[in-house]
């Protein structure tokens, strides 16, 4: 995210996905990162098919709404991992070392 959008989030919303990663940590181990990811893309695509649902009245407007949705979440999905690859790229030496479970960004990690 940009600054601007940066500032435009809720208090909470680093704290809430930092809640998710500790979780998808937690699993690390018991099976290996990348089928805790999957698990995580499915259960993250889950819950936004859910929050599109529970915007609609009917299957025919969420049906008729359905490209559109799918292109709405790539794109902030897209754009999320763009950011997070370039911070990751850009501050990589820095995490090597860096105590893990927090967001670079958010102020209680600093």
């Amino acid at each position: 995210m940009d600054e601007a959008e940066n500032q435009s989030l809720d208090p909470t919303f680093y704290e809430r996905a930092d809640s998710h990663i500790r979780l998808s940590n937690e699993q690390i181990g018991a099976v290996n990162a990348g089928k805790v990811s999957a698990s995580m893309m499915y259960a993250t695509a889950r819950f936004n098919a859910y929050v599109s649902w529970t915007g609609w009245d009917n299957a025919a407007g969420m049906a008729s709404s359905r490209k559109e949705t799918i292109d709405y979440f790539v794109e902030q999905y897209k754009s999320m991992l763009e950011q997070n690859l370039d911070d990751y790229i850009n501050n990589f030496d820095r995490y090597l070392t860096a105590p893990g479970g927090t967001h670079p960004d958010d102020p209680q990690s600093k």
